[in-house]
């Protein structure tokens, strides 16, 4: 039994299946684990020990009917603290919201229950969704796979965390700005950033609507292809048998993903891409000038928008804030609405450049974030370590949202450095077969 706490979600799917894994069984082989390990109030902020075992009893009465919902009918997922979830705190990792409790689920939720997944609990997260560190001495920081002194990569850390440590199949958690690639690549999980409005955000706590997104951090591509079926009601594409990468087509992006990149990753992003020539595809450099104005417009978009949602709520209590997530939110005050208007005009353009320019390649190749995971004593201690590790660790993968592109966190094996992929919009099933494909290439 302890297999099946490093087992894929899909491999769980398919031992109920076949009748060798009993979704109770299972179900209890992670609470026990859950109640055991002694990261877990670092990692969960509630275990929702009676909804799933309920969960699993109903899928095990599906699974001896022969009447499964899904392949991931049984399979026991955590979700991050932003997802409404009926009864259950979701506090988004803020004392401004403590003791908030929905009276139904999160859309998304609804439709993986529909599907058969099991609700382990909620995952600690970034304040308030902002910040890509995971770093959060309001509630908890949970542990980072590969160095517990440092930060797992946020906003979605706890949910990276709950999968790394076997303490979850896989989890659900969101990126605005890299919140799912980010805390993948430093637990070496497959994150899946899917593209803007795809996914309904119907009783998600917002950050910023234009970008926040949804997507799983798993195990495998397949599991994330699987994952993504079920969040949207769907049986996900079938990823068994992984294409070839000959023939295939990359671009390596060179102007700022690689500015200040750390050696260790650089180097693992050289070998990357050796391997994927040996397989086959042919990788190419590109550079997209535009890209430059479009990262300068960061600022405006996101404060400016987080800040508008936020601004009444923050500003009757802002001592209940760790003070660099306020000060990040409170910058939003700074831009007016015509600039706000004029920032998402020339984003659009830049938009247009680079569909332009990638148009002709499979897939955008960059490593994820230019930084390994940063001390989390340093972060409490060193204001400007805390601020130049942030942007640095969402650089790369902002590059995603502003594009408004679907984009791939897979590990490529030297731990925390992480190969991003990034896709044409509401292209998800072609990504993740190439994710796939690379991910063959390699194991």
């Amino acid at each position: 039994m302890q297999d099946w706490l490093t087992m894929t979600a899909a491999d769980l799917g398919r031992g109920i299946e076949a009748g060798e894994i009993g979704p109770v069984a299972l179900t209890r082989c992670y609470l026990e684990a859950i109640e055991a390990d002694p990261l877990k109030d670092r990692i969960y902020t509630q275990v929702t020990h009676d909804r799933a075992i309920a969960e699993a009893e109903a899928s095990q009465k599906r699974a001896d009917l022969g009447l499964r919902r899904s392949l991931l009918d049984g399979v026991p997922v955590s979700w991050k603290d932003l997802f409404d979830s009926a009864g259950t705190a979701t506090e988004s990792g803020s004392d401004l919201l403590k003791g908030r409790v929905p009276d139904q689920d999160a859309a998304v939720l609804r439709n993986a229950t529909l599907m058969g997944t099991v609700c382990l609990g909620k995952t600690h997260m970034s304040e308030l969704a902002f910040s890509g560190l995971g770093f959060n001495p309001v509630k908890q920081t949970p542990p980072c796979v590969n160095d517990q002194a440092a930060a797992p990569g946020g906003s979605s850390s706890g949910a990276a965390a709950s999968v790394a440590f076997g303490l979850a199949a896989a989890g659900i958690g969101s990126d605005t700005g890299g919140s799912v690639r980010i805390p993948s690549a430093w637990n070496d999980l497959v994150g899946l950033k899917t593209t803007s409005g795809r996914i309904t955000l119907e009783g998600v706590v917002p950050l910023c609507l234009k970008f926040d997104t949804i997507g799983p951090l798993a195990r495998s591509v397949e599991d994330a292809g699987l994952l993504l079926g079920v969040l949207e009601g769907t049986a996900g594409p079938d990823l068994r048998h992984p294409a070839s990468l000959k023939g295939r087509r990359f671009a390596d992006l060179q102007n700022i993903v690689h500015d200040d990149l750390d050696p260790k990753i650089a180097a693992a992003y050289r070998e990357t891409l050796e391997k994927l020539k040996e397989a086959g595809a042919q990788i190419v450099p590109l550079e997209v000038p535009e890209l430059e104005e479009a990262m300068g417009l960061s600022p405006i978009l996101y404060t400016t928008e987080a800040y508008g949602l936020w601004k009444d709520v923050i500003e009757v209590s802002p001592q209940l804030m760790y003070p660099e997530i306020l000060e990040r939110f409170r910058t939003g005050a700074q831009f007016s609405g015509p600039d706000y208007v004029a920032a998402w005009a020339k984003l659009e353009r830049c938009r247009m450049a680079w569909d332009q320019a990638v148009a002709g390649f499979d897939a955008v190749l960059s490593p994820v974030s230019p930084n390994l995971p940063p001390n989390l004593e340093r972060l409490q201690s060193d204001h400007d370590y805390y601020v130049q590790s942030n942007l640095l660790a969402l650089r790369n993968t902002r590059v995603g949202n502003l594009m408004g592109v679907c984009a791939l966190s897979l590990p490529t094996g030297t731990p925390s450095c992480g190969l991003q992929v990034l896709g044409q919009p509401d292209c998800e099933e072609s990504l993740l077969r190439t994710g796939s494909a690379i991910e063959a290439a390699l194991a």
